[in-house]
């Protein structure tokens, strides 16, 4: 069956090997955009995108016909080629085998964009294994309390 009208939103969370600060301030945006055009190019729109040295967040509204784990494995595979091949990260890149994917609420996706842009700012005050921390407890607890 063909859906007209779709609302997924998801956050994702990828972290690279070792969660070695591998993206470089010099190649942060052109990691973005090029993970951009991935998401766009699988029917799929990016509402923000911040990349730091050692994981990135991207919000995308996501095309029914592509679940979480399959667009993930694309970026992963397709940016961790390009970034490669470009030579736009010290040594060798790779992302971990997993991610985290976080299903949003259209009311919250201001929020988070907003979460997201503010990055830079944002891991002055908190480590990515901070964040981390209470992003799963967030998230777990709005699990249970439903």
């Amino acid at each position: 069956m063909k859906v007209e009208f779709n609302n997924l939103y998801t956050h994702f969370i990828f972290t690279t090997l070792h969660r070695l600060p591998l993206i470089g301030e010099n190649s942060r945006d052109r990691i973005e955009k090029y993970i951009t055009g991935i998401v766009n190019n699988r029917n799929c729109k990016m509402y923000a995108i911040y990349a730091n040295p050692e994981h990135i967040h991207f919000l995308v509204s996501r095309s029914p016909s592509i679940c979480e784990e399959m667009l993930a494995t694309e970026i992963a595979t397709i940016s961790n080629q390009f970034i490669n091949e470009n030579k736009l990260s010290i040594g060798n890149f790779q992302w971990q085998n997993s991610c985290s994917a976080f299903s949003i609420s259209k009311r919250d996706v201001d929020k988070v964009c907003k979460y997201i842009l503010d990055q830079k700012e944002h891991h002055h005050k908190q480590t990515f294994a901070e964040e981390y921390e209470i992003l799963l407890k967030f998230y777990q607890e709005t699990i249970l309390k439903k």
